[in-house]
């Protein structure tokens, strides 16, 4: 066991060249392995890239885009110069803690993925393992953080917070009060670097170019996907088209010659939620099912088989940590840890009494419900709204779910899949 703890804290020799070229064609990218001079536990400096891939013995690079400016058909490629996590430097790491891994580095740039949709509102996305386990929304920073972090207190911990605000003196002491392994912003307020750093091991980013992260929303990257047997899929990476309320469709189809529409039009509270869930998707793992209600997640389930299974294990999440919150918040200690089994008896109740806070939320899908089956889980815990991308042959079955629920349930679509593999 001490030689695996050994290995989690070695910065691993790659192999990798400095430069990297990918020829399209007649076009070609030029990139540049990206290296960081860092103290080691002792005080030297040392000059390493990514401390490890996904897991210790891996080896890993992380390459900036330094050249070249790709264009094929009408899609014109982002073009050098804008990098965000790949252009970080020791200049935008306040406090290195120690060098980044493939995971850190990944963490943050999904959370950008996620951000880059919610410039106009402080914001925070909090990310485990490159999926968030809260975001949210408000109109202050500090009450976005704690929203996300409340959401879901347990897998936050050791996670990467990301702000799409300078981070204020507020936001910092409740940062600071919990375990996490990065924090990246935009900028930090006078003094907050010092707040925060006292956790040593914390990696403090800025992130260059943060202020002009909405600049992203609409420009494409080439994302590579390897195989085992050494070959490549290359696809354009995904545009979301739902920039606001006004790109939802009511949910509407026509079966066998019968035609079937919701009945209740969505609030603008149910439509602004909508929008929000939807920006969230763009960083879930597929299959995956969200439930988000004033501008917060209460459950994601991510990357499931069967739509109805997540759907359900994402409720399953919710009840769980609604319960470890009001546990935490009243009593100081995670749920699991409640010896009194009085105590706990009562959380449980209060717990499903409230359905974990998931009555009158959002249900988002990102991809259709090819039966009512998944709809129905969202129904029965009394869910508002359904925004999904439509296009099953049976939407009709989903559509009729709705109108049939009491209170009748809205429904909108995106048409639009947001599948991330």
């Amino acid at each position: 066991m001490e030689d695996m703890k050994s290995k989690y804290r070695t910065v691993m020799d790659d192999h990798f060249p400095d430069t990297m070229k990918i020829i399209f064609g007649d076009q070609q990218l030029e990139y540049r392995k990206q290296t960081w001079k860092i103290p080691d536990s002792s005080g030297d400096l040392v000059e390493k890239g990514l401390r490890y891939g996904e897991n210790p013995g891996q080896e890993a690079a992380l390459y900036e885009l330094v050249s070249g400016n790709l264009l094929l058909g009408d899609c014109k490629f982002i073009e050098p110069g804008g990098g965000l996590v790949s252009a970080i430097t020791e200049k935008e790491m306040l406090q290195a803690g120690k060098h980044p891994g493939k995971t850190n580095l990944t963490d943050v740039d999904n959370a950008l993925n996620i951000l880059k949709f919610l410039m106009a509102t402080p914001a925070c996305s909090i990310m485990k393992h490159n999926n968030p386990s809260g975001v949210a929304i408000d109109t202050r920073l500090a009450a976005a953080y704690h929203k996300a972090d409340v959401a879901d207190r347990i897998a936050a911990f050791g996670g990467a917070a990301v702000f799409n605000r300078p981070v204020d003196k507020e936001t910092a002491q409740l940062v600071a009060a919990n375990y996490l392994e990065v924090v990246a912003a935009p900028d930090y307020e006078e003094g907050i670097v010092e707040i925060l750093a006292k956790r040593k091991n914390l990696r403090i980013m800025t992130v260059p170019r943060m202020d002009r992260l909405h600049d992203y929303v609409s420009r494409r990257f080439v994302e590579f996907k390897s195989l085992m047997d050494g070959g490549i899929i290359v696809q354009q990476s995904a545009v979301n088209a739902i920039r606001s309320s006004k790109d939802l469709i009511p949910a509407r189809t026509t079966y066998k010659g019968t035609d079937y529409t919701i009945e209740r039009p969505p609030t603008q509270r149910e439509l602004d939620d909508m929008v929000f869930g939807w920006a969230v998707e763009q960083g879930v793992t597929s299959n995956s099912v969200l439930y988000v209600k004033d501008g917060c997640t209460v459950g994601i389930g991510t990357g499931e088989q069967d739509r109805v299974g997540v759907a359900e294990i994402a409720v399953f999440k919710a009840y769980v940590k609604y319960r470890d919150r009001l546990c935490f918040e009243r009593h100081g200690v995670p749920y699991n840890e409640m010896a009194d089994a009085n105590i706990r008896a009562e959380l449980d109740a209060e717990t499903n009494e409230h359905k974990a806070g998931l009555t009158g939320s959002v249900m988002v899908s990102d991809a259709f419900f090819p039966f009512r089956d998944g709809v129905d889980v969202g129904i029965r815990q009394g869910v508002s709204a359904i925004v999904h991308p439509g296009g099953s042959d049976r939407d009709f079955e989903s559509i009729e779910a709705c109108n049939q629920a009491n209170p009748k349930v809205t429904m909108m679509f995106t048409n639009q899949r947001a599948f991330k593999h």
